[in-house]
């Protein structure tokens, strides 16, 4: 495969186990990623990690801001293949149109479920048991071109959009290994996606990071290991953000008002749900570090937390 000149395109940490195995066992002529963006409170501007690898291994890097209309200096490469994976931009048709053996795209979900811009996310959320790693053929509409292979894992019950982010990129990365030959050789199997099943896993919105204690125990719990470790699902004490990364499902039926905090346990904040208690185990209060609650708990006076109404 090395004579195969690659054109990838991708922008996050997820992206980046795809990129090392192209540049191992491809020609990869040129990296397209999103522009360098100001990060954390300070506003440091920051390179994307696929940038830093590409940079590593001195392969030319473009970072349009609109692909729409900035993608003359990509075709101008002439690559036999274009890769996605995570780029973050909708890819025009111009592109999509000419290199020979076509647009690939490595995608996190089990196509045609959760097409989108979250679908690691909101499998979690969605309280799936599987998901996988979808490789197909890019066209205008968002991931509904044709499944050239696909590959399933169980999603465990302490799963975190995190850990699945990183065990989806390895197996991203493998899948495409071994799928590349029979796209190079045109001997794949060109699997239509069925319409009719299709969902969609849009972008998280800040809306969607707001702890609903209308729901049940599990829907709580799944929403917020499905937003651990970005943005991270928070609700409100005294009328400041509390950001809760852990939790686990309580066995207590308590009856108080929803989103009432009910027990405080040595490593745990017990909060009122539709169908019982969800227990904080780890969080992060305004403008302080994430800790365990056993540590916030040394540091309040715990009787004046008991009864508190979150949100």
């Amino acid at each position: 495969m090395n004579e195969i000149k690659v054109v990838f395109m991708g922008t996050p940490d997820f992206s980046v186990p795809v990129l090392k195995m192209l540049i191992n066992k491809t020609n990869v002529i040129g990296v397209v990623t999103q522009p360098d963006k100001p990060v954390g409170r300070k506003g440091i501007v920051s390179m994307s990690p696929v940038k830093e690898v590409a940079l590593k291994h001195d392969i030319k890097i473009f970072q349009p801001v609109k692909i729409k209309t900035e993608y003359k200096e990509i075709l101008d490469l002439n690559p036999d293949i274009i890769i996605t994976c995570a780029y973050g931009q909708i890819i025009p048709k111009e592109i999509l149109d000419y290199p020979k053996l076509g647009c690939i795209n490595v995608h996190a979900s089990l196509l045609p479920y959760h097409r989108g811009g979250a679908p690691i996310h909101r499998a979690i959320i969605d309280g799936d048991k599987q998901t996988g790693v979808s490789i197909m053929y890019m066209d205008v509409n968002m991931d509904s071109g044709d499944i050239i292979s696909q590959k399933t894992i169980d999603i465990l019950d302490t799963d975190t959009a995190e850990s699945l982010f990183d065990k989806l990129s390895i197996l991203g990365s493998e899948l495409l290994y071994d799928t590349l030959p029979s796209i190079i050789d045109g001997t794949n199997n060109r699997i239509k996606q069925d319409e009719t099943i299709a969902t969609y896993s849009y972008s998280i919105k800040p809306e969607d990071e707001i702890i609903d204690f209308n729901k049940t125990r599990i829907e709580v719990y799944n929403q917020i290991r499905g937003l651990n470790s970005w943005p991270v699902a928070h609700t409100y004490l005294d009328g400041k953000r509390l950001k809760v990364w852990e939790s686990k499902i309580g066995d207590c039926k308590v009856n108080s008002n929803i989103g009432t905090i009910t027990n405080i346990y040595n490593d745990g904040i017990g909060v009122q749900v539709s169908d019982g208690e969800i227990i904080f185990t780890v969080i992060q209060p305004e403008g302080k570090k994430k800790m365990n609650v056993k540590d916030y708990l040394n540091g309040c006076k715990k009787d004046e937390l008991k009864n508190k109404r979150l949100g």
